[in-house]
């Protein structure tokens, strides 16, 4: 895959830039693109607030990904209607985690972006994202609390909950995250194979973000603005699942433990093997 950044041509009169090699994609008037850019969407019922969404993806994206979750309004219908060339999924499971893996298999991106279908997220900062992957991360973490982040949605109690999960985190797998339970990430599609999901709830996000450490992934984070979801109410609960969250943080801690007690087990045949 390329990584090549190349700036645009400006014509002479300001007009729209030109002369931009066919392989490459202009996504600003300073900065032209070769990958391929697959946003992932997983939605249930949530044909109310897709125009806000879509009303904010660039228009140099290589494709959109729904992944529908069994929707029983016209979450299909519209999103059909405002990028007609969209790639839809049907949900097989239920969960977060298993609508977004199903979408990341349907994607033929070099990279790939998370955005959630409630209209929280402006698809504008794709491009701070697309950047710092092209630069040279291979993870871009969203985050609602680095410098120049913030968010309308989270109550006082979530915050407190996403700061304490992230602290333990930062502690246990030599993180630096300034923020946990996000949803707006973009990543190499390389990235998958490093990180083999295997989480079909909400969690998968912090799954995502500790898997990236532990695989000894680049990570950028990226100051993003959560807004309030415009329509419908959300499925999150904050007791319980910060509770799920905190499984996953324990059980890959254990992960962890177990994989470098093999490693130790290894290194201990192999010297004994060249001292006999």
């Amino acid at each position: 895959m390329s990584s090549s950044v190349v700036p645009p041509v400006i014509p002479d009169d300001g007009a729209t830039p030109a002369r931009i090699p066919a392989e490459y994609r202009a996504i600003s008037t300073h900065l032209a693109i070769a990958p391929r850019v697959s946003v992932v969407i997983p939605a249930m019922n949530e044909a109310e607030n897709l125009p806000y969404v879509f009303k904010t993806l660039p228009e140099w994206i290589h494709e959109v990904v729904l992944v529908d979750g069994n929707s029983t309004d016209d979450t299909v219908a519209v999103a059909r209607e405002l990028w007609p060339e969209i790639v839809v999924v049907p949900q097989r499971g239920k969960g977060k985690g298993d609508a977004l893996i199903s979408g990341f298999e349907a994607c033929s991106g070099d990279i790939i972006v998370m955005v959630d279908a409630d209209g929280s997220a402006d698809g504008q900062e794709i491009v701070s994202y697309v950047s710092a992957l092209v630069s040279g991360a291979d993870f871009a973490k969203g985050s609602r609390f680095a410098n120049g982040g913030g968010t309308d949605d989270m109550t006082p109690i979530r915050k407190l909950g996403n700061w304490a999960l992230c602290s333990v985190v930062n502690a246990k797998f030599g993180a630096r995250y300034t923020d946990l339970c996000y949803g707006y990430n973009a990543f190499w599609r390389h990235c998958l194979d490093d990180i083999d999901l295997d989480c079909t709830g909400f969690e998968v996000e912090t799954l995502m973000n500790i898997r990236v450490v532990k695989a000894g992934l680049r990570v950028q984070e990226i100051p993003s603005h959560e807004y309030l979801r415009i329509h419908g109410a959300s499925n999150l609960r904050a007791v319980r699942d910060g509770l799920r969250v905190l499984k996953v943080i324990l059980k890959e801690r254990s992960n962890r433990r177990a994989q470098r007690g093999k490693l130790a087990a290894a290194r201990l045949d192999t010297v004994r093997g060249e001292g006999s």
